[in-house]
């Protein structure tokens, strides 16, 4: 066991005035949730509840099992644009009978804006997401009062990605709880099972159920769930219970708001792995990239962080390695705020275990990629803006729901360029 030292000191006048920063940036984002949350507004809102109808949230919540978490992703999607916060789609993964779940849940209380791709945009990420880590998809539709009725637009990428659940195998389910049009047409369309509430139904094509109302319709959709007999197909967690880190969480806020990535990433390591336990691999050579082994809520992961350093040949050799040794030993991959290089991003193209990233954008094709917020909203690439002191917490849900697919690396059959490092 290699436990983690660190230097932070979050009383110093320098670490309570990064705090501050990071503090004013998340008072910010907590404005776009707001907005998010709003959805069409007070009056819209009042006029829903008032014809005896839930708000997509609230959907949500009834859906889930009771007390158990729900990780919304891109709740801030279309934040900074002309497009309303939050593209009146609430995605996310929950837990559902016992069975984590993606969820899609429009909201009608948000008239549909037909040039906005953000919608669109965010239900393709979560079929994409559902498909590849092999979790059942429940989708809560309902488009605007004032909205015509009908079937989906014709083509789009939209129907591929929900196409590729059926073709993979994962099971869809669909509640319809009002008239249904444009892209969100397609989530009952395409669904192996729609449940349609009777009172409220229209514009979504046949039911395979009818239910009385609209909590009815929720307990129909637990019920479909529960007689999946669904079960992962990835190990569970090595240690259990897992053990907190010795740092408190709470510092990642002083470390969010440095304005350089000028932080030893093994600070915030200290403070998001299991006992602050990590077993650093070749520590002398490449330092402007650090890696090593350890454990995340229980699941053993490889971890990838860079230093803002730029890497030479011999970082890169040490990545590639330790992306062959991940996929040997079948471990999760965690990128912190690491910049790959063409040698580095192609060995992780070749890598079959799960990517999960924080501050590094798409490279590597992870599974999940979250970042901290910042100074200017953030772009298209994210799953989420997150709050520092949730990391750890965050990437546990992730962990979870990627241990819901077969968790298999490509090991050593020529599809990795040699990436030993001369010692």
């Amino acid at each position: 066991m290699t436990v983690l030292d660190t230097a932070i000191d979050p009383r110093t006048p320098a670490y309570l005035e990064n705090r501050g920063v990071a503090l004013e940036r998340l008072g910010k984002l907590e404005t776009a949730f707001d907005a998010a949350r709003a959805g069409g507004g007070e009056k819209a809102v009042t006029r829903h509840h008032a014809r005896g109808k839930l708000l997509p949230r609230e959907r949500v919540e009834m859906l889930l099992d009771q007390d158990s978490p729900f990780l919304e992703l891109s709740p801030a999607a279309a934040w900074g644009t002309e497009f309303a916060v939050g593209a009146g789609v609430v995605t996310g993964i929950g837990v559902v009978e016992g069975v984590e779940c993606m969820i899609v849940a429009t909201d009608p209380t948000l008239p549909r804006n037909p040039v906005d791709p953000y919608p669109v945009e965010k239900i393709r990420r979560a079929a994409r997401i559902a498909a590849t880590n092999r979790l059942p998809l429940v989708g809560l539709v309902e488009s605007a009062a004032e909205a015509p009725a009908g079937g989906p637009p014709p083509g789009g990428g939209l129907a591929r990605d929900l196409g590729r659940l059926a073709t993979d195998r994962v099971p869809t389910f669909c509640v319809v709880f009002g008239p249904v049009s444009g892209e969100a047409a397609y989530l009952p369309e395409l669904s192996d099972y729609t449940i349609m509430v009777r009172i409220m139904g229209g514009g979504a094509g046949p039911a395979d159920q009818l239910a009385e109302d609209e909590r009815d319709g929720l307990r129909l959709a637990r019920q479909c769930v529960r007689r999946l007999n669904w079960r992962k197909r990835g190990p569970l967690p090595r240690t259990f219970p897992p053990a907190p880190p010795k740092y408190d969480p709470g510092d990642l806020l002083s470390i969010a708001g440095i304005e350089k990535p000028d932080i030893d990433p093994r600070e915030i390591l200290a403070r998001i792995l299991d006992g602050s336990d990590f077993d650093e691999f070749m520590p002398d050579l490449g330092t402007a990239l650090v890696a090593g082994w350890g454990e995340l809520h229980g699941y053993p992961v490889g971890v990838l962080a860079g230093t803002g350093a730029p890497h030479t040949t011999v970082e890169t050799q040490k990545a590639v390695h330790f992306i062959q040794l991940a996929n040997t030993t079948d471990t999760a991959l965690v990128f912190l705020t690491a910049q790959f290089g063409p040698a580095e991003i192609e060995a992780l193209a070749h890598s079959a275990v799960p990517h999960l990233a924080l501050g590094t954008g798409r490279a590597g094709d992870p599974r999940f990629v979250f970042s901290w917020p910042a100074d200017e909203p953030a772009g298209r690439d994210d799953d989420g803006v997150i709050d520092p002191r949730d990391t750890r917490t965050v990437l546990g849900l992730c962990l979870s729901a990627v241990h819901s697919a077969v968790v298999e690396g490509a090991g050593h059959v020529g599809v990795f360029r040699s990436g030993k490092v001369d010692q």
